[in-house]
């Protein structure tokens, strides 16, 4: 090829070069720009900016709601706790606030979009002290949309029904209903009185529960957390009508009483007593005013007694598995010990599938009741040392006729065990066996 055509050639591939780079910055310019049919937006708050909201209505019911420290309350029409996840659904709607369709740029009549007055005025105070309003007025004629107004935009606009449902929010929607609002990870202290009894629990560390009253006892902690989760979940139906309301504290006023509890956490004490009337059940809070008919459930929960609550496990070890057990039975001593992942007897392998049979046992050994005596010769010892060598746990078991009585070192409880639990447990302590020989290496 000629030094000239290859000169021409350079100059048109140079050019298709240059007009490829200008064509990808047309295209990138026109992908950040928004698309023209975009729907146009009415409000754009900051979540985290919103400080308060006055939710007004047309028929003159008022709720405002102020937040400190994080935490929103209602202030208005009387004070009342808020439900933090109600409100925060609330202000999450006007993050990105989007219009169907822009009506009017300069609309003259608002009202007959039923705007002026407002079907409801939502005014948002941000962090700065500036306010923002959204004007929500009548629906659309076909029944799908609403009409709304922002301050400082005159434009009139459609917006989803959906957005105005999720506005259209009263005092009862938005107060917190538990009849109970303790922090279950702060919670020090439980008493129970029921059943002419009052028991005490005190939490140990996260995870563990003791009775303290009437006498210290070690506490079944499942049976524990379920009671606080029951006490949690108590909720109030605010929708209630004022007669309804006065019905539910009449019945209460002449119901039997249920059950009282108290529950401690870093902010205080607080109270509730449940009381039943024919086949229902109601409750007094000292969180909120008024008597409230609470779930059959929540009543028939809390009507305990000591032994419910109380551990029947002979073993707290749990599903951690045991550093070393040792089984004493007719006068045969034998230890098993853990390294690593691996158990041995007499420093001879054992098989881990026979000592893991033994273990599912051991944690399964409960009561079948508590008792005050028959605890005679023991026939069996166990030990079992967990946690890093730290817990140990030593557990002997007497024949009692055809059942068995066991106590714990240290606990004054006896348990009675029934025949079958022990003859399990003897029969997987008599089939731990050795580890089978490795293959010999070829």
């Amino acid at each position: 090829m000629s030094p000239a055509r290859l000169l021409i050639a350079a100059v048109l591939l140079g050019g298709l070069a240059i007009g490829v780079w200008f064509s990808n910055k047309s295209e990138a310019a026109k992908a950040k720009e928004p698309p023209k049919d975009a729907a146009p937006k009415i409000l754009a708050l900051t979540e985290a900016d919103i400080t308060g909201i006055e939710l007004q209505k047309k028929d003159g019911d008022t709720t405002v709601l102020k937040k400190d420290n994080g935490k929103w309350a209602i202030t208005a029409p009387k004070p009342l706790g808020a439900d933090q996840s109600s409100v925060d659904s609330l202000t999450s709607a006007v993050t990105n606030l989007q219009a169907d369709r822009m009506v009017d740029d300069h609309p003259s009549d608002l009202a007959s979009y039923g705007l002026q007055p407002p079907v409801e005025k939502v005014t948002f105070t941000m962090k700065d002290g500036k306010t923002k309003v959204l004007s929500i007025g009548d629906d659309t004629p076909t029944g799908s949309d609403v009409y709304a107004m922002a301050s400082g935009d005159p434009k009139l606009y459609t917006m989803s029904s959906f957005n105005k449902t999720s506005l259209d929010k009263s005092t009862k929607d938005l107060r917190d209903k538990r009849l109970m609002t303790f922090d279950q990870d702060k919670i020090s202290r439980v008493v129970l009185t029921a059943k002419k009894q009052t028991i005490e629990f005190g939490r140990i560390n996260q995870n563990e529960w003791q009775i303290l009253k009437p006498k210290p006892m070690r506490a079944d902690g499942w049976q524990v957390d379920d009671l606080v989760r029951k006490l949690s979940g108590a909720n109030m139906d605010p929708a209630v009508s004022d007669e309804d309301a006065k019905k539910a504290a009449a019945a209460f006023a002449s119901g039997a009483p249920d059950a009282t509890a108290q529950v401690t956490d870093a902010s205080g004490t607080q109270t509730l007593e449940v009381r039943k009337n024919k086949d229902d059940y109601y409750a007094k809070s000292s969180v909120v005013e008024g008597i409230f008919k609470v779930p059959k459930d929540l009543g028939e929960g809390l009507d305990k007694s000591l032994d419910d609550f109380r551990n029947k496990k002979l073993f707290d070890f749990g599903f951690s598995d045991p550093n070393k057990i040792e089984v004493t039975d007719g006068g045969k001593t034998t230890t098993y010990e853990k390294t690593g992942d691996k158990w041995t007897s007499g420093g001879k392998p054992m098989d881990s599938t026979s000592v893991q049979a033994l273990l599912d046992k051991l944690r399964d050994l409960a009561a079948a009741k508590f008792v005050d005596s028959g605890f005679t010769t023991p026939a069996i010892e166990l030990t079992v040392v967990s946690n890093d060598g730290k817990r140990t746990e030593k557990v002997q078991i007497a024949q009692a006729g055809d059942h068995f009585i066991a106590r714990r070192e240290g606990d004054t409880t006896l348990y009675q065990v029934d025949a079958q639990p022990v003859k399990d447990l003897r029969e997987a302590a008599s089939g731990v066996k050795p580890a089978a020989p490795e293959t010999a290496k070829k």
